[in-house]
């Protein structure tokens, strides 16, 4: 059975989607449709989470907008989704980054970012 589903769903998948990964500060470019008018809109912040796979792989973004924590959940491979860009890349070593819930103010935003050394010399 779980070989003809992903026989099913494999042609929905997207190929250019897996490049981000936990902890790092994305911005997802999502189609929203408002009467017969279709615009982008960004959603910014940091991946907390990433479940499930094939076609039914998911994240969830956090940010804090006015105050106050907003997280939102986006099927990986939506068609709704235009693009997901990295903003900065982190050296977070867990699979879930559920303790940014607890975070206040500054601390909300924080992530260990990976450092680029430069060993060309």
């Amino acid at each position: 059975m779980k070989q003809i589903l992903q026989e099913i769903t494999k042609e929905q998948l997207k190929e250019n989607r897996d490049h981000f990964k936990v902890g790092d500060g994305v911005r997802v470019h999502t189609k929203v449709r408002e009467g017969g008018k279709e615009r982008v809109q960004i959603f910014p912040g940091i991946v907390i989470a990433r479940k499930g796979g094939g076609i039914h792989e998911t994240f969830t973004v956090r940010r804090i907008s006015y105050g106050e924590g907003v997280e939102r959940v986006f099927p990986v491979h939506s068609p709704n989704i235009d693009q997901v860009e990295v903003d900065r890349e982190s050296e977070v070593m867990r699979a879930r980054m559920y303790y940014m819930r607890q975070r206040i103010g500054k601390q909300a935003n924080k992530v260990k970012e990976k450092r680029f050394v430069d060993r060309s010399k």
